[in-house]
């Protein structure tokens, strides 16, 4: 759910209309409710009350340090891929103590920072990974907490991009290897290896991937235990989807009672990585429309949010439902498309849209994760301002860029 609702006939973020937004920032601008975003961390941490356990968010799907200082105060831990989100991490007062780092290509730099920064552990992906691991551990004389990251081969039925459980994907280990790799650790002066670790993708809209690599992550864990392998923790990753436009995911409620179940007796910390279902629907994507066209038949909306801003058609083929700022009853088929000069440039193609009109406002939704993040300045476009909304005000926490920002680091 979300507090995106129509109000005496125009659309509001919490209490606040968008247009009011509009006016005074400006558009292309993301705009996020933190009661949305309060609401789903509370809903998912109450979905693992039954066993002990660490939410760990993903900043890789919303890394605007003043979101994350929302999460940090709440209690929540972080999931980072690169030594910048845990820059970012720690600049918004998060505990090392509850950061977890993942990723195929850590650099020794990285790895340093995270080491030197205190993190709780290292999600490793490969054996080549561990050996750079070890050799910085001996050089800084440190032992360091690992888990090995186990792919347990399973489709996870999503987009193929954001798939990460089977075995042509890049991360971790296969099941054979991640049991080698425990075994040769026993002995190790400089790790302590203290979890497993599996994630098998993004965006699942369904339970049986999640119980079948349960089922097999399980098993893998007891088989360890059995070898007298002191676990502490099982991180069971992400994925968890959300409505963009007619899909039924599971509910928070359904995939903690599913994870507590298969993992209530391991006498394990379950480590969660959501990032999507607590940031995804909890923003919107606020455009306005520049110019309208028709090729022949062909009718384009045309509006000042482009692929720079929000990718994820392009990249995904995904869906994001389009709002009007004040309700439409009417309504026509067209391509809503940018600025830039691609012919990926698009929002929605051959979609009923409401009749709008040069000027009008449009809500793009659930554009709360993997939308600011994927941004970028092609065509030298500036990147959007971010907007938290929190009852009846609003701050604005990213100025839009200028000009002068784009050139600032080549000058």
């Amino acid at each position: 759910m979300h507090y995106f609702e129509y109000r005496g006939g125009e659309l509001h973020c919490e209490q606040v209309p968008l247009q009011r937004i509009a006016d005074e920032v400006g558009t292309p601008a993301y705009i996020y409710s933190e009661q949305t975003l309060q609401r789903h961390v509370r809903v998912f941490d109450e979905a693992f009350q039954g066993v002990p356990h660490l939410i760990c968010y993903a900043v890789k799907a919303n890394s605007n340090i003043n979101i994350l200082r929302r999460f940090a105060e709440w209690g929540t831990g972080f999931d980072i891929v690169s030594g910048g989100e845990l820059f970012r991490v720690l600049r918004a007062g998060g505990s090392p103590e509850k950061v977890i780092f993942s990723g195929v290509g850590k650099t020794a730099d990285e790895i340093r920072y995270a080491l030197d920064s205190g993190i709780l552990f290292f999600n490793v992906e490969s054996g080549a990974e561990l050996d750079l691991i070890q050799d910085i551990a001996r050089q800084a004389k440190k032992r360091v907490r690992v888990s090995i990251r186990a792919n347990p081969d399973v489709d996870a039925k999503t987009h193929p991009y954001i798939s990460t459980g089977k075995q042509q994907n890049k991360f971790g280990v296969s099941l054979p290897e991640a049991r080698a790799l425990y075994r040769s650790l026993r002995q190790s002066s400089n790790l302590d290896v203290i979890g497993v670790s599996c994630h098998i993708g993004s965006q699942i809209t369904e339970m049986g991937p999640f119980e079948e690599a349960l089922e097999s992550i399980r098993n893998f864990v007891l088989e360890l235990k059995s070898e007298g392998l002191g676990l502490k923790y099982l991180d069971f990753g992400g994925g968890l989807g959300i409505p963009y436009n007619a899909e039924e995911p599971p509910s928070p409620a359904t995939y903690g009672a599913a994870v507590a179940c298969k993992t209530k007796d391991l006498g394990l910390t379950i480590i969660l990585e959501p990032g999507r279902v607590i940031a995804g629907n909890a923003g919107i994507l606020l455009t306005r429309v520049l110019l309208k066209k028709n090729q022949g038949d062909k009718k384009f909306v045309v509006v000042d949010a482009a692929m720079n801003d929000l990718i994820r058609p392009a990249l995904y083929g995904s869906h994001h439902q389009l709002w009007s700022i004040r309700p439409q009853s009417q309504k026509e088929t067209a391509d809503v498309v940018g600025p830039v000069c691609e012919s990926a440039d698009f929002i929605a193609r051959d979609r009923e849209v409401p009749m709008l009109q040069a000027g009008d406002l449009l809500a793009v939704m659930s554009a709360g994760a993997y939308g600011f993040s994927l941004s970028s300045n092609y065509n030298s476009r500036p990147r959007a301002a971010e907007v938290l909304v929190s009852g009846e005000s609003y701050r604005l926490i990213r100025h839009r860029e200028t000009y002068e920002d784009l050139v600032r680091l080549e000058e």
